[in-house]
């Protein structure tokens, strides 16, 4: 099955953040130019797996980190290898150390139309508790360079529930953030993943997460105060003005197909989910000799199918179709019964969707629902 979607991944950071255990390597020019050289060999040796591309993301890591030439590669091999739709959505997320005017001017160029800024907060205590390596200032003056290199295109990342973050340090944050008039913004609950320095700083009892209520307090002011400046909450962590939802992301919510590029990155087609290998030696060493690096792929059973189709759909505001649950043979209406019951759940234009009060408690109605599904009822 053939994809109109495609992710690379740029491993490299110059410094992990605190929090992240998304897959990441150390910086140096040399590995990067490499790297780049094996990302085009294998898209190469993919470009049979796509359509006409309607989304192209470069994610990481930090792409950003990349010497103008590397992207100068990766965009001709693109052009060269796949047919691009002329309204193709094309996405380079951006760290605020790690671009200038002259790149941002150079990536449009090449046909970038949409940048993501990992700001994260307008707080200089908050990045240095999160272990950015930029600062407020930094992150203000990135996108002031974007807006005036004429992107209209761009998003801002934020993070909510950050060790020492306070209601009004969060709403200072968000008004700055909307100041600067992005199109997209993206804010998510802090979140201690095991195998990260935060997990142990925490389980040292060195910082302390927020109170629960506090967190709760700040997500309502962030889908009210967004809501209030025109943005439409379209997905749990996601807002956007109209017409710039993003594309990309949508393909996932909607368990459509896609490839994936570069080490530990994913692709998805036919049932069958499968990964790059991290190992970025064996990586390169795969591509010189024409083979693609995957280190693993996975059979998609049906239950696993049906619980991301509910986790995936519920988490977009619109909410899942309830004909598409009973074409998988989901009673989702027998299933949800008492959430809607309590007010946690709605039924609304042919959707299942999760209201005001249930989208605050989301992961934990979506654990129960899993839980029903386990015990047999359909």
């Amino acid at each position: 099955m053939k994809t109109d979607f495609l992710y690379i991944h740029i491993p490299f950071c110059i410094k992990k953040c605190l929090y992240c255990d998304f897959f990441s390597v150390p910086y140096n020019e040399k590995s990067a130019l490499e790297y780049t050289d094996a990302v085009c060999k294998e898209l190469s040796l993919r470009k049979d797996l796509a359509h006409t591309l309607k989304t192209t993301y470069i994610g990481g890591g930090t792409p950003s980190l990349l010497p103008t030439g590397c992207f100068e590669k990766i965009f001709k091999n693109l052009t060269d290898t796949f047919m691009l739709s002329p309204y193709a959505e094309i996405t380079v997320e951006a760290n605020p150390k790690t671009i200038d005017n002259s790149k941002i001017d150079r990536l449009l160029s090449l046909g970038v139309n949409r940048l993501s800024v990992g700001t994260q907060s307008f707080n200089n205590a908050e990045l240095r508790t999160l272990g950015r390596i930029h600062t407020a200032d930094d992150a203000i003056r990135t996108i002031e360079g974007i807006r005036q290199a004429g992107v209209t295109n761009y998003s801002i990342d934020l993070i909510y529930g950050i060790p020492g973050q306070t209601i009004d340090s969060w709403k200072n944050s968000l008004s700055q953030a909307v100041s600067l008039s992005p199109a997209h913004i993206s804010a998510y609950e802090l979140t201690p993943e095991k195998d990260t320095p935060l997990y142990g700083l925490i389980q040292s009892k060195k910082i302390k997460m927020p109170d629960e209520n506090l967190v709760i307090k700040m997500y309502n002011h962030l889908i009210d105060f967004l809501s209030h400046h025109g943005y439409e909450h379209y997905e749990i962590s996601n807002f956007a003005l109209p017409g710039y939802k993003c594309i990309h992301n949508l393909n996932y919510w909607d368990q459509g197909t896609f490839i994936g590029a570069g080490a530990g990155a994913h692709s998805y087609s036919n049932m069958i989910r499968s990964k790059n290998t991290e190992d970025i030696n064996r990586y390169k060493e795969n591509l010189d000799i024409g083979i693609l690096p995957e280190g693993k792929s996975t059979n998609i059973g049906s239950e696993e199918f049906i619980e991301e189709f509910i986790f995936l759909g519920l988490r977009k505001t619109e909410g899942l179709p309830i004909s598409a649950a009973e074409n998988l043979g989901l009673n989702i209406i027998d299933i949800c019964e008492d959430f809607v019951d309590e007010g946690y759940l709605e039924i609304e234009n042919g959707y299942i969707r999760f209201t005001r009060t249930g989208i605050v408690l989301s992961n934990t109605i979506i654990v129960k629902l899993f839980d029903r599904l386990k015990n047999g009822v359909k």
